[in-house]
């Protein structure tokens, strides 16, 4: 199936959705959506921060300046944008080898390459990440979200608490004998909170409730519980001046790999939220449009100061649910944000540290996709490799590591699947239940000629194979006929292996006619040479019957 391209892919929905005219009932609307979403991402945006090793506010100026560009320029109608859980791992990394600067730089170098890959129209090739892959790296990611937590969650007091997700636990259970209880039961009250309102009434943000009481519990009893203020100090109460940052070539060069990882995370996220959220309107986001504006909203980020941004799945949720169809809620969104953050920023302070860690506990279980997983196990072993190889490397050495290798793992069993797919059929050999594959259809054919159908595409991975095969004909034959008209396409590899066939069976005085070749594949063989007079036939019959005329000539 060849991809249509669209017209209107670098212009923002934004801009059609007020080209074909836009109504008050919309947005008010979209605007008690951009409200309720904006409500819903202010925890999150200062857990993901905090969870990220920087400073709370950094979260918020991401998803104020970030959330706004993407809904103003993306290719989706109400996709959410702004600092997720994903990005939890690539940026502590980043922050603890090359500090907070170092992941400024990152970030903006991460915006550029999308852009690239938007202009470039890389938007369709992202789409096709192997789902195994996908929920390899994401459960992951949700393993190390859950273990960074527990210090915080439990009240254990430790200081410095090691990035490797065994020395992580290693220390944990040392420092056991310091769980203080009053600690925990903010976290644990988060969690139920958080997990239960959703039921109790679905329209309040479970989050908000949370940190809302626990707050007002913990300071107004004077608990003796960790704050954001206590560990931080103060949250700004405004927009820091855009800053930019010069990047040399050694900057450059050390900050690519991270700078990649970014860019290639934050652009499958923002399709696949932009894909989820097309099922649930009916409508049709532009991919390269998107990845341009994921591009600027994360270079804008950076100059502010933020941290990586992309499409939020759980927040595009939430923006539809409540009635958002325009990216005029995500702008909506991104106000309601700056103005809590103008008007009540002195009080995010406040916030217990056991609240946050509980509200990322509920992320790391949402992203954790358990169904999913365990749903893997259920198909091929080629499907669960590429999954335990993905989430093992993600948990136990490194996400970037660990898409770099699922993805070469994944290519490879595809070849090696596409390999096995590829058969040859002998015209005399029986199949499975022992008839003479094309007798019927062909009836007798001249014993000096011998039919091979090929079945699946000839490519690279195949080639080694259909080569000993054919090889095997015998010294009988005069005229080999290969019928192709299941060969869907072939590579450089094939053509080679092919004429190297030709060649050979020529010279041994054999001809070899090829039959129903489908025109994107002919148009392949000519350019390499392998049309030649009378080779080329329409059909099997039409060959053997000129094999049959060659015979008595």
């Amino acid at each position: 199936m060849k991809y249509e391209r669209d017209p209107a892919e670098f212009v923002p929905k934004s801009f059609s959705v007020l080209r074909r005219g836009y109504t008050f009932p919309q947005f008010r609307r979209d605007a008690l959506a951009g409200v309720i979403v904006g409500i819903v991402a202010l925890p999150l945006a200062i857990a993901f921060a905090i969870a990220s090793g920087v400073a709370p506010e950094k979260g918020l100026i991401t998803a104020i300046v970030a959330g706004f560009f993407i809904s103003a320029f993306g290719g989706s109608r109400v996709q959410i944008g702004g600092p997720t859980g994903a990005f939890i791992v690539i940026v502590y990394g980043i922050v603890q080898e090359h500090g907070v600067q170092g992941l400024t730089i990152a970030t903006l170098m991460a915006g550029v390459l999308l852009v690239v890959l938007g202009l470039v129209r890389a938007g369709a090739l992202l789409r096709y990440f192997p789902h195994t892959l996908i929920v390899g790296f994401t459960t992951g990611i949700a393993v190390i979200i859950l273990s960074t937590q527990i210090n915080d969650l439990l009240g254990l007091g430790i200081a410095h608490v090691p990035a490797d997700l065994l020395d992580k636990w290693a220390i944990y259970v040392q420092h056991a004998g310091a769980f203080d209880l009053l600690t925990f039961a903010v976290g644990a009250g988060t969690i139920a909170i958080t997990l239960l309102m959703p039921r109790i009434l679905p329209a309040v943000p479970g989050p908000l409730v949370a940190i809302v009481l626990a707050t007002a519990v913990v300071a107004g009893f004077h608990l003796p519980v960790d704050t954001i203020g206590s560990r931080y100090g103060g949250i700004p109460t405004g927009l820091p001046a855009p800053q930019f940052a010069w990047v040399d070539l050694a900057t450059f060069k050390e900050l690519l790999r991270p700078a990649l990882a970014i860019a290639l995370l934050g652009g499958i996220e923002s399709l696949l939220s932009a894909v989820v959220a097309d099922g649930s309107i009916g409508g049709r986001h532009r991919s390269n449009m998107e990845l341009v504006a994921q591009g600027g909203a994360n270079v804008v980020s950076a100059l502010f100061g933020g941290i990586p941004a992309t499409g939020a799945i759980a927040r595009t949720a939430t923006n539809i649910k409540n009635g958002g169809r325009t990216p005029m809620a995500g702008m909506v969104h991104a106000v309601v944000l700056l103005l809590i953050l103008l008007v009540a920023g002195q009080w995010a302070a406040l916030i217990p540290m056991a609240c946050l860690a509980g509200i990322l506990v509920v992320v790391a279980w949402n992203m954790a996709e358990v169904h999913s997983f365990i749903a893997v196990f259920r198909t091929s072993r080629y499907d669960m490799a590429v999954l335990l190889v993905t989430f093992l490397l993600t948990a136990f050495v490194d996400l970037v590591v660990a898409i770099e290798i699922g993805l070469v793992l994944a290519a490879f069993l595809f070849m090696k699947r596409m390999s096995d797919s590829t058969r040859l059929s002998e015209l005399g050999a029986a199949d499975a239940a022992g008839e003479k594959l094309f007798e019927a259809e062909f009836g007798k054919v001249p014993a000096h000629v011998v039919i091979y159908e090929i079945n699946g595409p000839l490519f690279f991975g195949a080639a080694q194979t259909f080569t000993e095969t054919i090889r095997k004909v015998g010294d009988q034959h005069r005229v080999l006929i290969l019928r192709m008209r299941n060969v869907p396409f072939i590579d450089a590899t094939g053509l080679h292996r092919l004429a190297d066939i030709i060649q050979t069976m020529e010279r041994r005085h054999l001809r070899v006619l090829l039959t129903d070749v489908l025109p994107d594949v002919r148009n392949s063989m000519r350019d390499a040479g392998l049309v030649t007079e009378g080779r080329l036939c329409p059909d099997v019959r039409s060959a053997i019957a000129l094999a049959g005329a060659q015979r008595n000539s």
